[in-house]
């Protein structure tokens, strides 16, 4: 299964299928995001966020290759990662691109 933010894959005929999107919310444990709001106060990195993003990122382009493949497609074109947002209490993003099967 091929992923990527490009646009066209060069020397390849595709043919373009619909947009796939996925979003993943993920949750912070209490006791870290308590944590994290006190680093917040006298600055620093926010190592558990990074984490949890790093993890909704993964797990989100996972589910967007599964998406992919129930639709029969055999990859995703144009991937892109929107809005990765910290909220209270966990982080969320959104991660969507089009299938393309080849021709």
């Amino acid at each position: 299964m091929i992923v990527t933010t490009i646009e066209q894959i060069p020397g390849k005929s595709i043919e373009l299928g619909g947009p796939l999107v996925v979003s993943v919310v993920r949750a912070a444990n209490v006791v870290s995001d308590i944590r994290e709001n006190i680093r917040n106060l006298v600055g620093g990195r926010m190592g558990h966020y990074e984490k949890l993003l790093q993890q909704a990122t993964e797990e989100a382009i996972e589910t967007l290759k599964a998406k992919a493949e129930e639709n029969g497609y055999d990859g995703v074109i144009g991937m892109r990662i929107a809005h990765p947002t910290v909220v209270e209490g966990g982080v969320e993003l959104i991660v969507y691109g089009s299938g393309f099967r080849w021709s």
